[in-house]
């Protein structure tokens, strides 16, 4: 019992020593960093494949993106101060990913309007560098899947998700999308393009992000399933059929006016020409009093 207690006083005596909370904290900070090291073994191999990903971007944007955008980001002016190739800092992932997406970039001629074209890079360097792009400033992120899909939901619930979505999409985007999706020419020289053939993801994004001359909607604007309930509707589009026939390309009501006027009226008028032109003509017979 004395030999014990004896112990206890030097274990005592050492802890109120100077080094004992030095000590103690060295012993925790080991202790803590070994417990991180072997439950969170993913995060670290996580962090390290950002980072060859981001430096993979890098490398792809000085090749194909740094003439307009300079080497980090910053934008490029002209020598009148006019802007070349936008900074890039703060767009996010989501623009960079549509942007490539769609072939829109890189951009192989200014003009009025970024017009889309074939992709040029392939889908593991559009992440590379919508990553690098990222890496710039805080933005956007690239949505997942279930941010924009109906997976999951009953068919009742699909059908509400369409409703909303019509609604929404006709009071936001058929003034330059057209009711059905098709676009439509825009003030000075632009076109708002047609959204039928455009992937789920990209319009999420262009929603997300606002290219060109279209509005953003953020997540204040349009929650994420209000964005869903629109792409479920614009997805509908696809599948519908054309009840009235020929739809003209679905441009709306100036189409519709102009091919009446020219093919429907014209054709009346020109019908009407052809039966007078070709009505069978009599003559007129003199009478008697005038031979006399």
């Amino acid at each position: 019992m004395r030999l014990l207690n004896r112990t206890a006083g030097r274990i005592s005596r050492h802890r109120r020593g100077r080094l004992a909370g030095v000590v103690m904290l060295m012993v925790g900070l080991v202790l803590t960093g070994g417990l991180y090291t072997v439950f969170a073994p993913a995060q670290a191999d996580s962090s390290e494949s950002d980072a060859a990903l981001v430096a993979e971007g890098r490398e792809l944007f000085l090749v194909s993106c740094s003439f307009c955008h300079g080497k980090n980001g910053e934008g490029v002016l002209t020598e009148g101060g006019t802007q070349y190739g936008p900074s890039l800092a703060g767009v996010g992932a989501a623009s960079a990913d549509f942007q490539l997406g769609t072939g829109r970039m890189p951009l192989t001629r200014p003009g009025q309007q970024v017009a889309v074209k074939p992709v040029v890079f392939d889908d593991d360097e559009i992440e590379a560098l919508s990553a690098y792009v990222a890496s710039l400033g805080p933005g956007p992120a690239v949505p997942d899947e279930k941010d924009y899909s109906l997976e999951g939901l009953s068919a009742a619930e699909r059908e509400e998700a369409v409703t909303r979505g019509s609604q929404i999409f006709l009071t936001n985007c058929t003034a330059c999308h057209n009711f059905s999706g098709n676009g439509g020419a825009m003030p000075r020289g632009g076109a708002a393009p047609n959204i039928l053939g455009t992937t789920p993801e990209h319009i999420y994004e262009a929603m997300l992000t606002g290219p060109g001359n279209m509005d953003t909607f953020s997540n204040g604007n349009l929650s994420p399933e209000e964005k869903r309930d629109v792409i479920a509707y614009v997805s509908q589009l696809r599948e519908q059929p054309e009840y009235g026939g020929f739809g003209l390309g679905g441009l709306g009501p100036v189409s519709e006016g102009m091919f009446a006027w020219l093919v429907g009226i014209g054709g009346l008028v020109g019908f009407a020409v052809w039966i007078a032109a070709h009505t069978t003509r009599s003559t007129k017979q003199p009478s008697k009093g005038a031979d006399a």
